[in-house]
């Protein structure tokens, strides 16, 4: 299975193919990508540098424009899809029906990835953008059993791409109101959640306090390791006590799942966490290529200690294995 990674700068980039990455995935430095994060991305020469660095090394990238272009601003995502196949990306990560016919149409031999923002989670779904659009590879929605997955890997012409570390979601793959209501921003239009121009800290005696837009979303005592503030997993008080509401600070870590989406006819692995930094590439990326070398090797695969890495310190293999049904 290929090992897919995230680089959110030029620097991770390089980070994530000397770590053993198959293909990397990143962006352009503006709302065409779901991490606009500020000093985060790669500007149109950073991009060809970067694609150059990683073919001379045997890896691929693949290059997100994975928003859904704002009414009457579709040229910016046009011409980014221009530039990422002149600079020679080795597939382009696409959601929006639009940008994919426009890629589809322009440039009929590059190879087009259906994005996880698509939210494409069962076989006539993804044919609709395998026959349309000529889709090679759809990146899977989290909210899939390892056997729903098995069951769509057979029913479709296409490979498929799952999720096995990082941050998770509690909106349909990152199609969330609240951040829009918060601060007026769409995170699938613009680009970020929870964006760090609404984001503020206070310190208050005894606790710190933070707020997106004019909403308290979380307090931390003294000492206590304070979250970035998103809504969805901040601390709220309500009727039935005071905690996490809507999901708890936790990563994906699906490093025991490995044989049996293997088995299940997976294609590649997708590490999440463009917004990370190098310690985390490197600490993750290394980390599943020797789980992956001793799959192939059919040895038991070494331990690993990613908790440091992770929200909250916790791990849970979310929907691969539905322990609530």
């Amino acid at each position: 299975m290929e090992l897919v990674c995230p680089a959110g700068t030029p620097a991770a980039l390089k980070v994530a193919v000397s770590a053993g990455a198959d293909a990397v995935y990143c962006g352009y430095n503006d709302e065409t990508n779901a991490r606009n994060f500020p000093g985060l991305n790669f500007n149109r020469e950073e991009m060809r540098d970067g694609i150059a660095h990683a073919h001379a090394h045997g890896a691929k990238v693949l290059v997100a424009l994975n928003t859904f272009p704002r009414a009457g601003a579709g040229g910016l995502w046009r011409d980014t899809v221009d530039a990422a196949v002149a600079a020679r990306a080795d597939a382009l990560i696409l959601a929006d029906v639009g940008l994919l016919d426009y890629a589809a149409r322009t440039h009929p031999n590059q190879r087009l990835h259906l994005s996880v923002q698509a939210a494409a989670s069962n076989p006539d779904a993804i044919r609709f953008y395998t026959e349309g659009f000529s889709v090679k590879r759809v990146v899977l929605p989290r909210v899939l059993t390892v056997p729903e997955i098995a069951t769509i890997t057979r029913a479709i012409d296409c490979e498929t791409e799952v999720f096995v570390f990082g941050g998770l979601c509690v909106m349909t793959e990152g199609r969330c109101s609240l951040s829009s209501y918060a601060t007026g921003q769409s995170p699938n239009m613009n680009g970020v959640c929870s964006p760090a121009s609404h984001v503020a800290y206070k310190q208050e005696p005894g606790r710190l306090v933070s707020r997106l837009g004019e909403f308290t979303v979380n307090h931390f005592a003294d000492g206590e390791a304070a979250a970035y503030p998103t809504l969805c997993k901040g601390r709220f008080r309500t009727p039935h006590g005071a905690g996490y509401i809507f999901e708890d600070p936790v990563s994906l870590d699906a490093a025991t799942m490995l044989p049996a989406l293997r088995k299940a006819g997976v294609t590649a692995l997708k590490i999440e966490g463009r917004q990370r930094g190098r310690a985390y590439i490197e600490s993750v990326v290394s980390s599943f290529r020797r789980a992956l070398g001793a799959l192939e090797a059919g040895v038991a695969s070494p331990s690993a200690d990613l908790m440091a890495m992770t929200e909250g310190q916790n791990t849970t293999t979310g929907a691969y294995r539905k322990t609530w049904r």
